[in-house]
């Protein structure tokens, strides 16, 4: 039991250990006829369902402009590409032009999860569709996916973490928007991760189901915003049982003094959860923070560990501890 505990850890603190040892790809994907496909999606209907091993994909330098599903059965799949500026998958839906009816949003996407055990890394998932509201670029249903060093750029709705029982982790990522530009239901832990804000708005908008224990975690994670930008909140509740907290993050002084705000005529303030602790920055002063918001102590803090997070009640999991690295490589 120790050492899947262990090794678990291992794979979340150094994410490249094991998966990304391989020298051999699956499949390669290039927009010169190099490798054996010219766009991600081809490579992804090229996969395995239901695999005993890793599926890697590699994809190089240059611009994907695809709209890319990862179907449910492509489980264990991994994305790699060459170089996190370089290798870039873009399209440009947005709600109007999605046109169907006031759920469009949520077919609006660049990059589609609906797979478990999914990865990628060093890549940029984009939606440039502009700021002409609802457009999504990552839309995340699957449950232990995992985007290192990867650049998610959009505008509003940028980010759509759902599946209320989905666990997903984000490390050394860089996530730009303007409203509500990470959102959904799921349980979401980022690490040092960069958040930056294109316009006077709101972050995050969470819709935990109640009884969660957690909704999105921040941890080191800078918050940056665009020269003009001054007045922006950590985040407001899309529903109500929102839980939101960032921990020993650097806080710019665009971050508003209140620091989080309800959604407009709710009283979802009174069963939202949302939490900082340790944070630095011009915007981390909490004298003027929302009544409804909390300040955790040491010993709170430590509840909100990645272990914990990711992996809830993870002492008497048995073999579903390591789940996330259930997948041989």
């Amino acid at each position: 039991m120790f050492m899947k505990i262990f090794f678990f850890l291992l794979l979340l603190i150094f994410p490249g250990l094991i998966a990304y040892a391989q020298k051999k790809y699956d499949f390669v994907v290039a927009l010169d006829g190099s490798g054996n496909f010219t766009t991600i999606q081809a490579a992804v209907d090229a996969c395995k369902a239901f695999p005993s091993f890793s599926v890697s994909i590699f994809i190089k330098n240059g611009i994907y402009k695809e709209k890319v599903v990862v179907p449910a059965c492509n489980t264990h799949l991994r994305l790699i590409g060459e170089s996190a500026d370089k290798t870039i998958l873009s399209w440009d839906d947005f709600f109007d032009k999605i046109d169907r009816g006031r759920n469009s949003t949520f077919y609006t996407y660049t990059l589609k999860v609906e797979a478990d055990d999914f990865r990628a890394e060093n890549i940029t998932i984009q939606n440039f569709a502009g700021p002409v509201g609802q457009a999504v670029a990552l839309h995340v249903e699957g449950s232990r996916c995992a985007f290192i060093h990867c650049r998610i750029l959009g505008n509003q709705d940028t980010l759509y973490l759902a599946g209320e029982n989905s666990r997903d982790y984000l490390a050394d990522c860089y996530i730009e928007g303007t409203t509500d530009f990470i959102f959904g239901e799921a349980t979401a832990f980022f690490e040092n991760c960069t958040l930056y804000s294109k316009s006077n708005s709101y972050i995050t908008a969470a819709s935990t189901n109640e009884g969660k224990p957690y909704g999105f975690v921040f941890t080191k994670c800078e918050l940056v915003a665009a020269p003009q930008v001054n007045k922006v909140y950590l985040g407001r509740p899309w529903r109500d049982y929102a839980k939101v907290v960032f921990l020993e993050c650097k806080l710019g002084n665009h971050i508003a003094p209140e620091g989080w705000v309800n959604w407009p005529k709710t009283t979802r303030d009174k069963t939202a959860y949302y939490a900082e602790y340790n944070n630095t920055g011009a915007g981390a002063g909490i004298l003027k923070r929302v009544g409804w918001s909390h300040q955790l102590s040491k010993k709170q803090a430590k509840a909100y560990r990645k272990e914990k997070v990711l992996v809830p009640d993870f002492q008497s999991a048995g073999p579903k501890v390591c789940i996330w690295a259930t997948a041989k490589e």
